[in-house]
């Protein structure tokens, strides 16, 4: 009996000290990553701008900075997450006093610049021009073709009001609802996202319609006339226009990106058990889904620091993307591609850029990437 209880004590004595060293070591890498996020970015002699945006036109194997031209605070600020995106007509920039357009097939760093006549940050395509927005919903269109920004939806805030009075910080401020996200539909619907409910309009807005309740932090992707929508549920899909919503995806936790892909749709649902993103793929316009990218999650040793305060966070699942032939995933520690439709994943070798994570945005074969300063 003796026996046995010394040779439990001689393997504590080894179990013990090891895992002290190993909770030692990875303290010291927390610490490390802690002091690498405050230092600034060193500027150099050259006013020249780099590392705010990067291009790829072949898979991610290679990278052009096509920075040259920006505004130069954005080397130290970052870029908004709903201040660009892609298109055939290349990629857009909501920043500084202006608006910028890189064209889609210029080889060498070329912006061109619009002073833009308001304050709204973010920006979003449209079927008839670019619409820009903030988040007490003052709305900025300019039409296709045109040089001039009009206001649009002037009467959205009056009848979001009269449709929804719930009492939140921003209508005990503002007398106001707090717009999240805007969303034009192929056929011409649109819809707004608020704090607490999602509208639609089918008239060029002139006139809403409230179509969710208690739930308006939406995003929206729509594939072949069905319509998806992220919610504090998990994932909402509507098959007539936006008028009636079902849930189609929930894991206990909230949806955090959706986006169409060839034949259907790719989604992010926060997973409240293991506390981890995940994602989906529907390829029959969302009726069916299939999970994809468990390589992607994080490492148990990383979940088990996080759990015990060690990590604040582990790398998470933040975006997903189709860039031709392959879905891309953005997460928080890099950028990763799938040619087998999220089976395996490669990490892509990108240029060096101090960031906390990218925001990815795709046109057809084209991927850019704008590193996170902070986030």
């Amino acid at each position: 009996m003796f026996y046995l209880k010394f040779k439990k004590m001689k393997k504590l004595f080894v179990f013990v000290p090891a895992i002290v060293l190993v909770l030692f070591l990875l303290n010291s890498f927390v610490l490390k990553e802690k002091e690498a996020k405050r230092k600034p970015i060193k500027e150099g002699k050259s006013s020249a701008i780099v590392n705010v945006i990067f291009k790829s036109a072949d898979g991610g194997q290679t990278w052009q900075d096509i920075s040259e031209g920006l505004p130069e605070n954005l080397q130290r600020e970052g870029v908004w997450r709903d201040g660009l995106f892609a298109n055939d007509s290349g990629l857009y920039l909501r920043a500084g006093k202006g608006v910028y357009h890189s064209e889609p097939n210029s080889t060498t760093p070329f912006w061109t610049k619009e002073i833009f006549p308001g304050n709204q940050r973010n920006i979003t395509p449209g079927n008839n021009g670019i619409l820009a927005y903030d988040f007490r919903g003052r709305f900025l269109q300019k039409i296709n073709g045109t040089n001039n920004w009009s206001p649009m939806y002037t009467n959205f805030q009056e009848q979001a009001v009269r449709l929804d009075r719930t009492v939140d910080w921003m209508y005990k401020n503002y007398k106001e609802r707090e717009v999240r996200t805007v969303f034009e539909t192929a056929a011409g619907t649109v819809f707004i996202g608020t704090g607490n409910s999602l509208f639609r309009s089918t008239n060029g807005g002139k006139t809403w319609k409230q179509v969710h309740l208690r739930d308006g932090r939406m995003k929206l992707a729509e594939s072949d006339g069905v319509l998806l929508a992220t919610s504090k549920d998990g994932i909402l899909r509507s098959t007539d226009d936006g008028e009636n919503w079902d849930r189609v995806i929930s894991e206990g936790g909230v949806g955090i990106a959706v986006e169409r892909i060839d034949g259907g749709f790719a989604a992010i649902v926060n997973n409240t058990i293991t506390q981890t993103n995940s994602v989906h793929i529907s390829l029959d316009s969302g009726k069916t889904w299939n999970a994809i990218g468990e390589e992607l999650q994080p490492s148990w040793s990383s979940s088990l620091m996080k759990q015990i305060g060690l990590f604040k966070s582990s790398p998470e699942i933040l975006s997903i993307k189709q860039m031709g032939k392959y879905l891309v995933c953005g997460r928080s520690d890099g950028i990763f591609r799938s040619a087998d439709m999220g089976k395996t994943w490669k990490k892509l070798l990108l240029p060096a850029a101090e960031n906390f994570g990218f925001n990815l945005s795709v046109s057809g074969n084209v991927i850019y990437a704008i590193p996170n300063k902070g986030c």
